[in-house]
C-alpha cells in the first residue's frame, strides 16, 4: 500500500489505532502487503489472519519500538534474510499457521530481548544451526506442528532462561547428544507425536533425560512400538546406526533423499 494512504479506521483506512497504547490492530482485514505508514512509535502491532504471502525486506523498519508483532495465520513461505533486524525492542513473535519451509540464518539476531517465539504449525523442515544463540532472554519456544527431521547439535545451548519448549507432532526419530543439557530453567517440554527411533543408540540420550526430568514433560513413546522412550534400555537401543544400509535408520514415511539422511545419521555419530 502506498505511504499517502489512510491507515486508521478514524482517517479512512482499515486498521484499529490506538494512540495512549501505540498499538496498530489489522487483524483479519485481507492484507497482501504490510501498510507502509506505520507510526514509527507504535510499540504493538497486529496483522495476523490476513492474506500476506511475502514480507519487503524493509517492512518493519523503522519500527525501533515495537515490543509486540503478531503474524500469525497468513501465508508466509519465507522471511527475507533482515526483516526483523531494526526491532531491537521486540518481546514477542508470532508467526503460527503460516507456510514457512525454512527459516535464514540470522534470522532472529538482532532479537535479543525477545522472551516469546512461535512457529507452531508451519511447514519447518530443519533449522540453521545457531538460529536461537542471540536468544538469551527467551521464556518461550514453540516448535510444534511442523516438520521437523533433526534438530542441529547445540540449537538450544544459549537457552539458558527457557521455561517453555514445545516440540511435539514432528517428524523427529531423535536427538542430539546434550540437546537439552543447557536448559537450566526449563519447566515444561512437550516430545510426543514424534516417529523416536528406539532401536538406535542414539536415543539413549533422550531416555535417560526423559527419566531424570520426569516433572518437566508427559512423556513420549518409540515409533516401532508404544512403549515409552524413558524405558528404553542399552540393550532395546543396541544398533549403532552409523552405517548408510542399517535399514532401521532410514525412515520410510518421509520424501527425504537417502543423502540428508545419512548426513543426519554422521552428523551424531561422527567419531
Amino acid at each position: 500500500s502506498q505511504a499517502n494512504e489512510a491507515l486508521c479506521k478514524k482517517d479512512g483506512g482499515v486498521c484499529s489505532c490506538n494512540n495512549n497504547k501505540n498499538s496498530v490492530d489489522c487483524s483479519n482485514k485481507k492484507l497482501t502487503a504490510i501498510p507502509s505508514n506505520i507510526p514509527a512509535d507504535t510499540k504493538k502491532l497486529v496483522l495476523n489472519y490476513n492474506k500476506l504471502r511475502e514480507l519487503e525486506p524493509t517492512a518493519f523498519h523503522g519500527l525501533k519500538e515495537l515490543t509486540y508483532l503478531d503474524l500469525d495465520g497468513n501465508q508466509l513461505q519465507a522471511l527475507p534474510i533482515g526483516v526483523f533486524d531494526q526491532l531491537v525492542e521486540l518481546d514477542e513473535l508470532y508467526l503460527n499457521r503460516n507456510d514457512l519451509k525454512s527459516l535464514p540464518s540470522g534470522i532472529f539476531d538482532k532479537l535479543t530481548k525477545l522472551t516469546d517465539l512461535r512457529l507452531n504449525s508451519n511447514k519447518l523442515q530443519s533449522l540453521p544451526h545457531g538460529v536461537f544463540d542471540k536468544l538469551t532472554e527467551l521464556k518461550t519456544l514453540s516448535l510444534n506442528n511442523n516438520q521437523l527431521q533433526r534438530l542441529p547439535h547445540g540449537v538450544f545451548d544459549k537457552l539458558t532462561e527457557l521455561k517453555e519448549l514445545y516440540l511435539q507432532i514432528n517428524q523427529l526419530r531423535r536427538v542430539p547428544e546434550g540437546a537439552f543439557d543447557s536448559l537450566s530453567s526449563l519447566s515444561d517440554i512437550t516430545l510426543n507425536s514424534n516417529p523416536w527411533d528406539c532401536s538406535c543408540n542414539d536415543i539413549l540420550y533422550l531416555a535417560k533425560w526423559l527419566a531424570t526430568n520426569l516433572e518437566r514433560h508427559a512423556g513420549a513413546n518409540c515409533d516401532q512400538s508404544s512403549k515409552a522412550v524413558l524405558d528404553i534400555t542399552e540393550k532395546d537401543a543396541a544398533s549403532d546406526c552409523v552405517s548408510p544400509n542399517t535399514t532401521t535408520a532410514i525412515p520410510t514415511s518421509t520424501t527425504t533423499p537417502a543423502s540428508v539422511i545419512y548426513d543426519d545419521i554422521h552428523e551424531i555419530k561422527v567419531p
